[in-house]
């Protein structure tokens, strides 16, 4: 929850631990989340400079160079890139309105979806097994975000939602969780558990760092470095982690890497990373205990590893050169 779901998903889970009796769980997350995020960034960069100069990293040359406003997060003043679209007239209507609007649409859906899901399971299985009284609102909004963008491609055809926008409401809502988060954020509840707490970042971190180095290239078959430096951003800290790492090995996208790795998302964010199966362990956990769950996760694993390294890493490339940008 806090590496690949982050300050978030730590956040929308917070009721379901006090409803299990486990209130520091919230705690422990978002302090997780919060080395996660902050490794994310510095592992990351290292293992970029660690690509450059092994000759691993098949863009980034050794003696690239950034220019000092880059080096401080910023754009030059005459590279500054808009931040948004005016789709719609504001004598009409405000277009941040519209797309605040659109954000709410998801989470209203979300909220009688969710309702709708507990009141079948109240009247069939509740008085045996109960899972979505425990699951939280965010993975059934971030579904309806997705269905809700299928539909908006389909049928906004003169582009009232402008995707820049969405992404700015995106950020900021990003943003406030984290500042607020880390302001409610119990660190007597993490030295009560520092054992595990330091048990889970430290074995956290070795993983990633350990499947990045050792299964990437064997499971990528074309640019595995900028691909796999993406999904080591997201696991270790948030989704927006990854193509923050993709940009700075592929800054002129002249692999696949970031449209994979959107792509990816689509199949991926619905179930983990903060999605259903991320928010169903802890209800999963209470009524059936951890092994289970720890065996279903294990299986699965086995099985992906296996598929990537036996299956998919054994594809012929069907691009192996970077695409350079024009001039």
């Amino acid at each position: 929850m806090g590496f690949e779901g982050g300050h978030g998903t730590a956040a929308g889970l917070g009721d379901t631990f006090a409803e299990l009796g486990f209130p520091e769980g919230q705690d422990l997350a978002l302090g997780l989340a919060t080395v996660g995020v902050v490794s994310g960034v510095v592992v990351g960069i290292a293992l970029i400079n660690w690509g450059v100069r092994t000759g691993r990293a098949q863009v980034l040359e050794h003696d690239a160079q950034t220019s000092l406003a880059e080096q401080r997060g910023l754009y030059e003043r005459e590279l500054q890139p808009s931040a948004a679209a005016m789709t719609v007239r504001t004598a009409s209507v405000e277009p941040l309105a519209i797309h605040f609007a659109v954000v709410s649409v998801a989470i209203l859906v979300g909220v009688g979806l969710l309702e709708a899901l507990q009141a079948i399971e109240n009247a069939l299985w509740a008085d045996s097994v109960e899972l979505f009284a425990f699951v939280p609102l965010f993975p059934l909004a971030m579904i309806d975000g997705v269905l809700l963008q299928v539909l908006i491609d389909r049928f906004d055809a003169t582009g009232i939602v402008d995707r820049q926008m969405m992404l700015r409401i995106q950020g900021i809502a990003l943003d406030l969780l984290i500042v607020s988060a880390l302001a409610t954020l119990s660190i007597q509840a993490i030295a009560d558990n520092l054992v595990p707490f330091l048990l889970l970042a430290g074995f956290g971190l070795a993983w990633n760092v350990a499947v990045f180095a050792f299964l990437a290239q064997r499971m990528i078959p074309r640019f595995w470095f900028e691909r796999g430096i993406g999904d080591l951003g997201q696991s270790l800290g948030v989704t927006a982690t990854g193509p923050i790492l993709i940009r700075v090995a592929d800054p002129d996208t002249a692999t696949p890497a970031l449209e994979a790795f959107g792509y990816k998302q689509l199949a991926f964010e619905p179930f983990f990373g903060g999605g259903l199966i991320t928010a169903a362990s802890l209800p999963l956990i209470a009524q059936f205990g951890a092994l289970p769950l720890l065996i279903g996760m294990s299986v699965l694993l086995v099985l992906s590893v296996a598929a990537g390294v036996l299956y998919f890493g054994k594809q012929t490339p069907a691009e192996t050169r970077p695409r350079r940008a024009p001039g």
